[in-house]
């Protein structure tokens, strides 16, 4: 047998999450380090993945297939082509960045220590009970879930780790929260709760149709493999009847359009982005939410193509509501951290915009979409977080010509926000331009209409930096610190990462092309061709 290279991938995180668990309370520091080693080791190993993937041979690679519930005939079987390859590249990178960015913040505060006299709120409470321990764990059992999830390709597995995640997520929500937020501890505690709370229901809620969809499958497909249900099709073993095919389709699209998330499901989002911490907030929209997306191309797509054309029309309009609803409710924040959430809510749009024109510039464009989104939030929101530490509020109106006393950290967040609104020459661009040329050569009126979102990012963006960074100096902003060591760390990679991908995005893109070839296949669809009128 050949090494098990993508369970090896996904294991390293999970074992780094048991050792990193298990560091005695007091070692606060040798936990970091630990979390830090292993999540190295796993972009390592994500990196050899990458390399040894060639984008001209099969679909799937590195493939590994093993019995499991037999009686179900539910198999462990992982895979991965062009996409998956790209999104697992993506996670291993950010994971060392969280940590690195979220070093301090599971931190004991000073309320948090005991108090001296025999009463008070924290009378008696050991010094240790916001556990760092169990912060960076669950930060690396979340990775791992994430990675095996762009791995497997069974129906089944999939499940599992689609529902397995959010264990680890509401308690990175609920139990570590934001210390910037307004108000009393006894108010942010309670906001936590209910942005953990409303993100575990909406969750759930999608899991649970789907589960629905997934038996539903089983019933109709007798196998939860890919590849089995993929060779039925082709050999016209497998007749599945139009409304079935819609009725289980809508069920695995609702579970995905909730992790992305689309509009109208997309609530959950602001509010957990808002109350977590930053690094936190990164790993939802960068990480756990491209599962989402990603899962609607490989799952919605390929195994139900016909009623996925049946629904593209609906679909369309949704993304389209999502880019412009959550760009105008960008423009109208005065939380930084939510104006941030609902910029994601409008670039998923851009991204299921790009999926559903059924072009393979389209697609590729989502694709590249989703890892390039994940880059640049990351260093505007790691950033921004940077920021808030320093200050203590979110609210934008506390701030105030930071460029003139924190330089570096003001170019940093330039350059995140102008990443953020797709810049020429920053790698987002590359991928909204092909999310709009393929949905303009098939839908022409959408793509014109997806072309505002673009007017909306610029504002919401350059409106944020001016009142932040520009104009006097504003209170309790005249001491603050620039840019440290291990910031410097997180941002630069990200940022030089940022100019890499876009003027040379071609490591990305002969990686992801031929898997949206498959796709397009899958669909049977082919891209319109351009009408020329014959010369006179």
């Amino acid at each position: 047998m050949s090494f098990p290279l993508l369970t090896a991938t996904a294991a390293l995180p999970a074992i780094g999450a048991i050792v990193t668990a298990a560091v005695p309370a007091a070692q606060r520091t040798a936990a970091k380090w630990l979390a830090l080693f292993f999540s190295l080791g796993t972009l390592v190993l994500a990196g050899i993945v990458f390399v040894r993937f060639e984008p001209g041979g099969d679909r799937y690679q590195l493939t590994e297939s093993h019995a499991w519930i037999a009686d179900f005939g539910v198999r462990y079987e992982l895979g991965v082509d062009g996409i998956g390859v790209a999104l697992l590249a993506l996670t291993a990178l950010l994971i060392p960045f969280v940590i690195l960015a979220g070093w301090h913040d599971a931190d004991p505060s000073p309320s948090d220590q005991p108090s001296s006299g025999s009463g008070g709120p924290h009378a008696g409470k050991p010094n240790h009970w916001r556990p760092t321990q169990g912060f960076f764990a669950l930060i690396l059992m979340v990775e791992a879930m994430v990675i095996l999830s762009f791995e497997a390709t069974d129906v089944f597995l999939f499940y599992i780790l689609f529902e397995a995640m959010l264990i680890p997520m509401y308690f990175l929500i609920g139990g570590f929260g934001d210390r910037a937020h307004a108000g009393t501890d006894e108010n942010a505690a309670a906001q936590r709760s209910y942005a953990a709370v409303k993100f575990l229901l909406y969750n759930l809620a999608g899991g649970l149709i789907m589960l629905a969809a997934v038996i539903g499958l089983y019933v109709v497909a007798g196998s939860f493999s890919l590849s089995e249900i993929a060779e039925a099709r082709a050999n016209g073993s497998l007749e599945m009847a139009s409304s079935t095919e819609r009725w289980l389709f809508l069920g695995f699209f609702f579970a995905f359009a909730v992790k992305a998330p689309l509009w109208p499901l997309h609530t959950w989002l602001p509010n957990a982005m808002g109350e977590a911490t930053t690094p936190v907030a990164v790993l939802i929209t960068a990480v756990v939410d491209k599962v989402g997306t990603f899962a609607m191309l490989r799952f919605c797509l390929q195994l139900f193509p016909e009623a996925s054309k049946w629904a593209t029309p609906v679909i369309l309009v949704l993304a389209l509501i999502s880019i412009i609803y959550g760009a105008l409710l960008a423009v109208g924040q005065r939380d930084i951290k939510r104006l941030i959430a609902y910029a994601s809510i409008s670039h998923f749009g851009f991204i299921v915009l790009g999926i559903f024109a059924m072009t393979s510039q389209g697609q590729s464009g989502a694709t590249l979409y989703m890892v390039n989104h994940g880059l640049s939030t990351a260093a505007l929101m790691l950033v921004a977080g940077f920021l808030i530490t320093r200050r203590g509020s979110r609210l934008i109106a506390d701030y105030g010509g930071v460029q003139k006393v924190a330089p570096v950290l003001a170019g940093t967040f330039l350059v995140g926000g102008l990443a953020t609104l797709s810049l020429p020459g920053l790698a987002p661009f590359v991928s909204e331009f092909l999310v709009l040329v393929g949905a303009f050569s098939a839908y022409p009126v959408v793509g014109v209409i997806a072309t505002l979102g673009i007017v909306l990012a610029a504002l919401y963006v350059l409106v944020l930096y001016q009142r932040t960074m520009t104009g006097p100096v504003g209170e309790k902003i005249g001491g603050m610190p620039d840019l440290r060591v291990r910031e410097l760390a997180v941002a630069l990679p990200l940022i030089a990462v940022l100019i890499f991908l876009g003027v040379f995005p071609k490591p990305l893109t002969e990686v992801v092309n031929p898997a949206v070839q498959h796709t397009m296949q899958d669909v049977q669809k082919k891209d319109p061709q351009p009408e020329v009128e014959a010369a006179k």
